[in-house]
Parts: structure tokens; C-alpha cells; sequence
């Protein structure tokens, strides 16, 4: 095959598989096999869950390399570029490492097909393997147990959260959801849970399997301690610390999941590391905020019933003089009907908008299936940049517009907001 740069390569994965998800570890175990991939570092956390994911492993990163550790960080979606998903000691992979290692998937695999997501989980190990990691973090993409991530053997796996959503390839509820999450742990290795009310089908699994569940709740604490400082506690220890940067009380929790993790491993970072990293940790798209005039304009991933639902709170928490108004885009195949129920309260105005790819929709298509919602009246636009534009006109000053709804809905509205258009 012709040398081919990083465009090149995702058109040519693109191609390559007929389903964009086919869940199963035989076929990309089979090529992992073929490129000699092992561990990919000396220690390992994987980390699923339905929301809190991405953040998470940015907590873990952030407090791991303030410990002085090299560490490798492998997440997904990406907002604006692919390189986004393949971290290594703080920095994105470069086209031409990523190119590198798409065609060493390449030339193993023969004629075994692989989905867009396994050739860069892959990938992702090809690279860390060779980079002599301290750490490597692994976010899972949809499930666990029969997620290509799990192809590693992680001496830590977390779990962030169980809720609805992926219910054609998971289940229809959190009892079956928890069940395929629970897969990335492992017999006699410990399991951080990072809410107090997980799944009976996790606990259950983990106690089958003889994994150590530390459980948020139970096992692992967090409380605030005046303003703008928090405690991590369990028994025989505690840390105080800074409140993250990332904005949401949420993500004290993330923070509180991110230390159970690490403090879990068989070599933990000092003590000194954790208000470091927890201080350090960036990540873009989660309640990310921008000034437009007197509008602000918070960017978030939320895409789901229990993203919406820690959404509300926080505009509850803190609501805008004037009001906010919602930019809302969500894919085909998402309830968004249960997205909206938690925010129709929070929300003054909504602008709909369409969504383009395979599992996109047009806006009179979306909005056909808002009828009966908050948000069924709200005006309709064929894309993000389009509806943004509409809701920054009619924003009063001190108002506030939020634009959530997909990763892709986020997106290419920070595309909007870098661009200063």
C-alpha cells in the first residue's frame, strides 16, 4: 500500500468495516496478537462508565504526570482532530506517529476487518508499547467487556457511572448496562466505582470474579471544606485539595473517582501529586464557557438522560441573570426526548439544529421527535453554527446560550467560538 498521510488513513478505516460498531474481541485480539502488543505500560487503568469518562481519565493524567510519571492516554470521541485521542506524556500524537501506526495495523491484520474504533485502539497500543510508559489510561468506547480496550488486562479498571443510553448494543437497563461494564474488571485486581448506587449485576460480577470493589460511598469520600477547597478521604487518610477547573460539582466526584484509581495501583504516586494534578486537569467541551458581548456561550458534551440531569443542576446552581437559552442537536439513535424532560424547566428558549453523518438527522426530523417536549416549538436550523448564530441574536445582555446535545454538536460549536465568528 502507498504511503499515506493521517487524512488518509482515517478515510481508508473508514472503509474497511461495514458496521461502525461490532462489538467482539476475537478479530482485533487475533491482530494484536500479530503486532506482538503486550502491555502497553508498566501500570494500567481502564476506565468505562456512561458519563464521566473522558474527565476522569484527564484527572488520572493530570495527578500522574505531576507525580513525574510518563503516561499515555487513549480516549474518544475527539472534538476537532483525531490526534486528541492518542495522548503521550501530555502531548497529542503527531500525524506521522499516527500514520506509523495505522499502517503497522494495517499490515497485520490481512484480511481480518476491523471497525474505525479497533483500528485506533490499535493503534493507541502500538504507540504506547514503544514509548516506555509509566502509565497508560485507557477509556473505553461503548460497554466494556466486549470493547476493544479490553483487550488489556489493566491493574486497575473504573467505572464511572451506569445509566441509560447505548441500549440497542447494551440493554435496556442499568442491571444489563452494568453487566457489560463490569467485563473490564478483573479476578483479584481492584474495582473503583465511582457512584454510591452502582448496579446490584457490578457488585455481583466483581464478588464472582473475586475483584476489589472501593466504592464511592463506601470505601472512598468526598466534602467540601470551604470555598473553593475539597477533602478526599478513606479510612486511614485523607487530602485536601483545589476544586478542578473543570467547572460542575460533578467533577469533585470525577476527581474523587481519579484518586481511588491511582491510590489503587500497585505503585501509587505521592501524596504531593494529587492537588497538582487535580489543579492541572484540562479538558475541553465539558461546561467550557466563552464571552460573546454580555452572552455567555457554555459548551458541553451532555448527550445523554443522565448528562442532562447533571446539566440542570448546575444551571439550578448557577443561573444567569437573564436566562439561558439552549442550542440543542442530538444523533438519531439518541433518546432525545429524556435529554430535554430534565432542562425544560432550566431552559427559556431552545434553537434546534441538524446533525449531518450516518447517524445524524435533519432538524425537521428532530424536531418531529420533540413533539410534546419543552422543546418542540423551539426554531429550527440545518446546523450548529447556523442555530448559535440565531440564539446569540436574540440573547439579552446577561443571558446565556448553552449548546449541548452531542460530542459532535460541541464540536462544531467551539469550532464556531475559536473562530471568533
Amino acid at each position: 500500500m502507498a504511503r499515506m498521510n493521517l487524512a488518509q488513513w482515517l478515510e481508508h478505516i473508514e472503509r474497511q468495516h461495514p458496521s461502525a460498531i461490532e462489538l467482539g474481541l476475537e478479530r482485533v485480539r487475533e491482530v494484536a496478537r500479530r503486532m506482538s502488543l503486550e502491555r502497553p505500560a508498566a501500570q494500567v487503568v481502564t476506565v468505562a462508565g456512561t458519563n464521566g469518562k473522558g474527565s476522569t481519565v484527564a484527572f488520572v493524567e493530570a495527578i500522574a504526570r505531576a507525580a513525574g510519571w510518563k503516561v499515555g492516554a487513549y480516549t474518544s470521541p475527539h472534538l476537532s482532530r483525531y490526534n486528541e485521542r492518542v495522548r503521550i506524556d501530555g502531548e497529542e500524537a503527531s500525524d506521522e506517529a499516527l500514520a506509523a501506526a495505522f499502517a503497522a495495523v494495517e499490515a497485520a491484520r490481512g484480511d481480518v476487518p476491523l471497525t474505525y474504533f479497533e483500528y485506533g485502539t490499535l493503534a493507541a497500543l502500538w504507540l504506547f508499547q514503544r514509548a516506555s510508559l509509566d502509565l497508560a489510561v485507557l477509556e473505553v468506547g461503548l460497554g466494556g467487556r466486549l470493547d476493544a480496550v479490553n483487550l488489556v488486562d489493566p491493574d486497575v479498571a473504573v467505572i464511572t457511572t451506569v445509566d441509560i443510553d447505548h441500549t440497542d448494543w447494551l440493554g435496556a437497563d442499568r442491571e444489563a448496562i452494568g453487566r457489560e461494564k463490569a467485563g473490564i474488571a478483573r479476578a483479584w485486581k481492584p474495582l473503583v466505582l465511582g457512584e454510591v448506587t452502582a448496579p446490584s449485576s457490578v457488585l455481583a460480577h466483581a464478588y464472582a470474579i473475586g475483584a476489589g470493589v472501593i466504592q464511592l460511598g463506601n470505601d472512598f469520600f468526598h466534602e467540601p471544606v470551604g470555598e473553593g477547597r475539597w477533602r478526599w478521604r478513606e479510612v486511614g487518610a485523607e487530602l485536601e485539595l483545589p476544586d478542578p477547573q473543570l467547572a460542575a460539582p460533578v467533577q469533585r466526584t470525577n476527581a474523587a473517582t481519579a484518586i481511588a484509581a491511582l491510590r489503587a495501583l500497585p505503585h501509587s504516586p505521592p501524596e504531593s501529586a494529587y492537588a497538582a494534578g487535580v489543579a492541572a486537569a484540562r479538558l475541553p467541551g465539558r461546561l467550557q464557557s466563552f464571552d460573546r458581548g454580555e452572552v455567555e456561550v457554555v459548551v458541553d458534551v451532555a448527550h445523554n438522560p443522565q448528562a442532562a440531569r447533571e446539566l440542570a443542576a448546575w444551571l439550578r446552581a448557577r443561573p444567569a441573570a437573564a436566562g439561558t437559552a439552549a442550542v440543542l442537536a442530538v444523533l438519531a439513535d439518541k433518546d432525545a426526548a429524556a435529554i430535554v424532560e430534565p432542562l425544560a424547566a432550566e431552559i427559556a428558549r431552545w434553537h434546534l439544529a441538524g446533525l449531518e453523518g450516518a447517524r445524524g438527522q435533519d432538524v425537521d426530523a428532530f424536531a418531529a421527535r420533540l413533539e410534546g417536549t419543552a422543546a418542540a416549538g423551539g426554531s429550527r436550523d440545518p446546523g450548529v453554527a447556523a442555530a448559535l448564530a440565531r440564539a446569540l441574536e436574540a440573547a439579552p445582555s446577561g443571558g446565556r446560550v448553552l449548546v449541548f446535545g452531542s460530542f459532535l454538536t460541541a464540536a462544531a460549536a467551539l469550532e464556531v467560538l475559536h473562530s471568533g465568528r
